[in-house]
């Protein structure tokens, strides 16, 4: 069968209003063409059994379909085909397919929602990030909006997909690195040894209680910025974010100590964000599915519930680590017993010198972050062109 048009929406455009298109056809121009098969169709399309289809359709994220039902298109059947490829070419085993299948699925998801309501409050009010106190407190789009950024990100679909396709391949290149790295002959047993991180913002319950809902999304995307900022300007990994908190790692100490102590000093300079705390942890962790569980995990998160506000704190194994690299110190505290971990004896960590640390911009990507390289905190505006300095955050 041929393969959908190159620029589905000009052919969307040929037959329908372009200014007021149907969601069918805006569905249309992402697709490709319209739903004109069941699921048995498809199946014996791709040649699998009936079983193997509703398995493929279960991993992308999609609830039951009847069998019949029309509803999936040539870019399912081709889907379907290339994963079906992989198995029969002994490329992948069944589990292994649909675990991928479901890897892309769990993550595109997340992008698309994420997309969608970024292009609806750009459209929505260009320019405006609403702030505590704003009288509009809509925390979803109005329908205007809503069709405005359908229709658009329908039309930016081809100029976003190679996007997503460079960063995949980015991201997968970093981490078959870090994979290799920690290939370790020594102990084939182990899991990673990672620096663990986790931050969050002080008396964010109370805060969340004098909040409209559109307040409140203002105030986690502030936190979600600065954060994800700080912590990739410094070689780190943000694994996940969760409301008023952010979980990072980093394989060395040195780059660990100065994101914790550059997150709890740009929520204390920022206006809108209230204090925020850090616990450290350093140990063996257990990486899956995008997430990092285990007891490291656990004492960095308890070691944060600890710290008092704008502080950090970490255990003996950073402490230890960062005993000979400049720039920072540590402060031993009375020992105490952490839920669920035991009995620790965590340390205050704290700069040698003042003044905010972040890695020049510039800097060779593969070297290390010190805590002597200094620069300004990122800015807005990252594709301000003709030379002209960025508008500073709001």
């Amino acid at each position: 069968m041929a393969m959908p048009p190159l620029d589905p929406f000009d052919e969307m455009h040929e037959h329908c209003d372009p200014v007021d298109p149907t969601p069918e056809e805006i569905e249309r121009a992402l697709l490709g063409r319209p739903a004109s098969m069941g699921r048995r169709e498809v199946s014996q399309g791709a040649g699998v059994s009936l079983l193997s289809a509703r398995r493929f359709w279960h991993a992308l994220g999609f609830p039951n379909v009847n069998d019949d039902d029309t509803m999936f298109t040539e870019a399912d059947l081709q889907a379907l085909r290339a994963v079906a490829r992989l198995v029969r070419t002994e490329r992948f085993d069944d589990e292994t397919a649909l675990a991928m299948t479901r890897a892309v699925a769990r993550t595109t998801d997340r992008l698309s929602v994420w997309q969608t309501q970024l292009m609806a409050e750009t459209l929505a009010r260009p320019g405006f990030e609403a702030e505590p106190g704003e009288p509009d407190s809509r925390a979803v789009p109005g329908h205007e909006a809503a069709r405005a950024a359908a229709i658009r990100l329908a039309e930016l679909a081809d100029d976003l997909e190679p996007l997503l396709i460079y960063a995949w391949r980015r991201h997968l290149t970093a981490a078959i690195a870090r994979m290799l790295a920690d290939a370790d002959p020594d102990e084939p047993d182990a899991g990673p040894y990672r620096m663990i991180g986790f931050a969050d913002l002080v008396s964010f319950t109370s805060l969340v209680r004098r909040l409209t809902e559109k307040q409140l999304a203002v105030v986690v995307q502030r936190f979600e910025r600065l954060a994800s900022d700080i912590v990739t300007a410094h070689g780190g990994r943000v694994i996940k974010t969760v409301g008023d908190e952010v979980l990072f790692v980093t394989v060395e100490a040195a780059p660990a100590a100065a994101i914790a102590l550059d997150l709890v000093e740009a929520m204390t300079e920022d206006e809108l964000l209230p204090d925020a705390r850090v616990g450290m942890a350093a140990g063996h962790v257990v990486s899956r599915l995008g997430d990092v569980f285990g007891t490291t995990v656990n004492r960095a998160s308890r070691l944060t519930a600890a710290a008092a506000p704008g502080t950090v704190l970490v255990d003996d194994a950073v402490a230890a680590h960062l005993k000979s690299v400049s720039g920072f110190e540590t402060a031993a505290q009375r020992r105490r017993t952490l839920r669920g971990i035991g009995s620790v004896t965590p340390s205050v960590l704290r700069r040698t010198s003042g003044g905010r640390r972040v890695p020049e911009p510039d800097a060779d990507p593969g070297s290390a972050p010190t805590a002597d390289a200094t620069v300004d905190r990122p800015v807005a505006g990252a594709f301000d062109g003709a030379g002209e300095p960025a508008a500073p955050p709001v």
